[in-house]
């Protein structure tokens, strides 16, 4: 049961991994196949008893260097204090900033962009953002990419929220998952910002490697048609088109041969297709984003924020887990993330999360969509979790 299980983990704390093991597995008073269902695994798998043991081992490990909840940190006011206090607030951000700008996500069940991909029959909607799969068939991603397509005017207030902490001199750095670019249009410094996955901001050419404006192909991507580069298509304008070789690679004769039956004898170079600059499934992260966490950031950082992400992608789930574990952590999201230990967990839209907690701060944000309107605070099923709403209407 679940309550067994946190049992488990409990003692392991306690007892420290060697005596841990003796206590359970040694003594016999627990199998392997039913300790290792206290971190996760199934215990029904077609796989050897020494392949659960390998398991075990490796969830022992993974579960002691999981951060733990600070105690005493656990109410919207020690949010705010710490908002008020702190100085270097890193914020990793996910797509539940946007999608009150009309944004999808990529996860959320049944309204999520990969949800919309399955009903329209994609087995794996991952497939559509592999790089292997787009350089061999890129007209899958321009068919329905128009539906992440970025707005380019605005920004939620949630962004706005992120630019105040930045004005106030405490955005330390903003990690953000997002693609969308929005966070430019909000005003925060490049420097303070790592876009994990890449973005729409810039768009490259796969064959020589071009960069261009990321609107640049914009209007290609509306029309769900490929984008292919300009820097290409100019060159190739250039050149003399070469006739096609035979078998013996000997140019082929054009006598006796009409125009029509002449054309299909040349060889036409093919120009590159042009991919925005989003991280595609098979391609590195930028080296910026390692950079900064471990030789910068991990060391100052005093507060971490999480908002709008479910926080289950590498590396970016792994931050909270890397910085030292008594920096304070507050995470802000629709649905709980029950698989990291966050200090204090505010349960609600962003944007009126974030609206609350900087009118407890005594804080301004610079956003025409700010809710005005009262919200009430109700604890949540674990300590340190609170659900942020809209008062109930009463009729």
């Amino acid at each position: 049961t679940p309550a067994e299980a946190k049992e488990i983990r409990e003692r392991l704390r306690r007892l420290g991994p060697n005596r841990f093991v003796e206590q359970t597995l040694t003594l016999g008073a627990v199998g392997v196949r039913k300790l290792v269902t206290a971190f996760g695994v199934r215990p029904d798998l077609p796989y050897s008893t020494t392949w659960y043991y390998q398991v075990l081992g490796l969830s022992i490990q993974r579960e002691l260097r999981k951060r733990q909840k600070l105690t005493e940190y656990n109410t919207i006011d020690d949010a705010v204090s710490l908002l008020q206090k702190s100085k270097n607030i890193m914020v990793i951000t996910g797509a539940g900033i946007s999608t009150s700008l009309g944004i999808p996500d990529f996860r959320s069940k049944n309204t999520g962009f990969y949800s919309q991909l399955t009903a329209r029959g994609f087995e794996s909607p991952e497939d559509v953002f592999d790089i292997y799969n787009f350089d061999s068939d890129p007209t899958h991603f321009y068919q329905l990419a128009k539906e992440i397509l970025p707005v380019t005017d605005r920004c939620s207030p949630t962004h706005a929220f992120i630019r105040l902490l930045q004005d106030k001199q405490k955005l330390l750095t903003n990690y953000t998952q997002n693609i969308d670019n929005i966070e430019a249009y909000a005003g925060i410094d490049p420097e303070r910002l790592i876009q994990c996955h890449g973005s729409w901001a810039t768009a490259s050419c796969r064959k020589c490697n071009t960069e261009v404006q990321g609107d640049a192909i914009f209007e290609d991507v509306r029309q769900q048609r490929v984008s292919f580069c300009q820097t290409c298509l100019d060159i190739i304008e250039k050149q003399p088109r070469k006739r096609k070789r035979t078998s013996n690679g000997k140019s082929k004769s054009r006598s006796n041969h009409s125009d029509s039956e002449d054309d299909g004898r040349y060889d036409v170079p093919q120009p590159g297709v042009m991919k925005p600059n989003i991280t595609f499934f098979g391609e590195k992260l930028p080296g910026r984003f390692f950079d900064r966490l471990t030789e910068h950031d991990a060391a100052i950082v005093d507060l971490i924020i999480v908002i709008g992400t479910s926080m289950k992608v590498a590396p970016v789930s792994e931050i909270p887990n890397y910085v030292d574990e008594k920096v304070p952590q507050i995470y802000i999201s629709r649905e709980p993330a029950d698989h990291i230990n966050f200090d204090i967990t505010l349960l609600g839209y962003c944007d009126d999360v974030v609206a609350e907690l900087a009118k407890r701060a005594g804080w301004t944000i610079d956003h025409a969509k700010v809710t005005t309107s009262s919200l009430t605070a109700t604890p949540g099923v674990k300590t340190g979790q609170w659900n942020i709403e809209p008062p109930t209407e009463v009729d």
